[in-house]
């Protein structure tokens, strides 16, 4: 009897003890969902009241997009709603192909303008250029306004028709070309080959990280192998953004060891991390390797050299990369819309997180701040690393001009405008048959034609000063000395543009070359002149250098 009374007190015992840790568990979950539920019925209330009593007619689906579009803002910028119309966008990244004519287009002085063209799609194939101005796809006028909609148009079932009304710079009359649809395979290398013609190293540039992208680097390396032994490789990931994460996990493999450790994810729930391990054998485990990444190598380029580095299996060379350690999942919401959201962070096998910006810490939720420590991490040979601000570079070369006025030309899109008109009004066949100094006196005089004015900090400041001194009526002569020293500034920055004159040859002929000769073509005229990729071949062809580099000397 007793042992029964004993037995029943410890049952009660445990199943009070469950009830608290139950009790406890609950209390938290309801917590939350009462919060989630509480909110919905307040902003569904408000939302409906303002739709239906505001004083001006609204559109409820603007209204309820302007909602959410504002929630997310207090969060990550890779955190957005998904309409229909991006939908699209986002199925190429997942699929590696759709349904178009072949081009990218994007905004030049606020007109939609063709930046590149595949080969052997409709619109290469059918005489489209670089630099062509997009004024109307069938009856629909194209503009900054609708520029965003442009998908929409230009995609869709391969054997659909759309007309295309093209102002061409140089041409006084509009274009029309009517372009039957095609399936468009997404190029994630848009060049591998030997960099010279008897040399054993290989070049590979990838642009990003879309469906097959593991498997055109596996290409890649077979066929260079199938010609000739290659002793090193040049890996250019710069400017590539990144994409999908298995994608990433795929191209690492390409260089690590099996069983190399290549990324780990870590979603809210700290204690549980996915690693991600190399599970094939390389196709290029010996053979030495640099990766040239920059500011816009992003993501899933940060992913594959953060592993090359962390692992000491090559060099990395380049600017530092640009800091995104975040991992995005898309979850499909009801009217064929998606959400793509943030649910999880991403860390290189030495354990450290390379995101650039904190968005979790922010006192306004609105703003940004950086990471204000700097932990310390170490390679496979006791190399130091830090977390946060990308891929530091294990040799730093800029390849950003160091005149402002040169910049300045970049940035306003001259290099891309001149070339435009030059290549439609002249007869150039190849780029060897380009005058370097006739190339160089037509860009000035298309600067002059084109009223291109940089006002350097200095000179603002000069003007300045010459406003000051007119509104304080100071002496006339100081007056005509100031303006004396401004005229000085045109002839110096003519003789700015005489310095840098090799410079701006090589930028107009990488644009030159892109209307010639393609993608392709841009890219080899751009390693003609480029000291990133200078600086790789003189660190492979210095076995001392790079092995220091990798520590392996140490």
């Amino acid at each position: 009897m007793k042992k029964k009374i004993l037995n029943k007190k410890r049952i009660l015992l445990l199943l009070i003890s469950v009830s608290i840790v139950v009790t406890g568990f609950i209390k938290i979950n309801s917590d939350i969902y009462f919060e989630i539920s509480k909110s919905i019925d307040i902003f569904g209330k408000v939302y409906r009241e303002v739709s239906i009593n505001y004083v001006d007619k609204i559109s409820p689906e603007n209204f309820m997009l302007a909602g959410i579009k504002g929630m997310l803002t207090s969060l990550d910028p890779y955190t957005i709603y998904i309409d229909e119309t991006m939908k699209k966008d986002l199925d190429v990244l997942t699929r590696g192909k759709y349904g178009g004519i072949g081009t990218s287009v994007g905004l030049r002085r606020n007109k939609v303008t063709i930046l590149d063209l595949m080969e052997g799609y409709p619109a290469q194939r059918q005489g489209l250029r670089v630099g062509d101005i997009i004024k109307k796809v069938d009856t629909t006028l194209i503009n900054k306004k609708n520029y965003s909609k442009l998908s929409s148009y230009l995609k869709g079932e391969p054997g659909k028709t759309v007309e295309l009304t093209i102002e061409r710079d140089g041409i006084e009359d509009e274009l029309i070309f009517r372009l039957v649809l095609e399936e468009i395979v997404i190029k994630n290398v848009t060049y591998y080959g030997f960099i010279e013609s008897d040399s054993n190293t290989a070049y590979i540039k990838l642009s990003g990280f879309s469906r097959s992208a593991g498997s055109e680097v596996k290409n890649a390396l077979l066929e260079l192998k199938s010609k000739r032994e290659v002793e090193s490789i040049i890996f250019d990931l710069r400017g590539n953004p990144g994409g999908l994460l298995d994608q990433a996990i795929d191209i690492s493999e390409k260089f690590l060891n099996r069983n190399d450790l290549i990324v780990s994810v870590i979603g809210r729930d700290t204690t549980k991390i996915v690693k991600y391990f190399s599970k094939e054998e390389p196709l290029a485990s010996n053979n030495k390797l640099i990766v040239l990444v920059d500011k816009g190598s992003a993501s899933a380029s940060e992913i594959v050299a953060g592993a090359i580095k962390d692992h000491d299996r090559g060099v990395i060379v380049g600017d530092q990369s640009f800091g995104k350690g975040l991992v995005q999942t898309v979850l499909p919401l009801s009217f064929n819309t998606s959400l793509k959201i943030t649910t999880a962070k991403y860390y290189t096998p030495s354990g450290r997180s390379i995101q650039e910006i904190d968005y979790s810490n922010n006192e306004d939720i609105f703003g940004e701040s950086k990471f204000i420590e700097e932990d310390k991490f170490f390679t496979a040979n006791g190399r130091e690393v830090f977390a946060h601000g990308g891929i530091k570079p294990d040799t730093l070369v800029s390849n950003i001009s160091q005149s402002k006025q040169v910049q300045a030309l970049m940035a306003r899109g001259m290099f891309f405008r001149f070339a435009t008109n030059f290549f439609n009004t002249k007869s150039i066949s190849t780029i060897d048959s380009v005058n370097a100094s006739e190339l160089f006196d037509s860009f000035i005089v298309y600067l002059n034609e084109h009223k291109f004015d940089y006002t350097s900090k200095s000179e603002k400041l000069l003007k300045d000063l010459q406003e000051i001194a007119k509104d304080e009526e100071m002496n006339e002569e100081i007056i005509n000395l100031i303006s004396q020293l401004d005229g000085e500034y045109e002839s110096e920055e003519r003789a700015e543009l005489e310095k840098y004159k090799h410079e701006i040859i090589c930028e107009i002929k990488q644009e030159l070359a892109a209307r010639i000769d393609g993608r392709e073509g841009r890219i080899l005229q751009s390693l003609k002149h480029d000291k990133q990729f200078d600086v790789a071949l003189y660190v492979l062809k210095n076995d001392t250098i790079y092995s220091n580099l990798i520590g392996a000397l140490n």
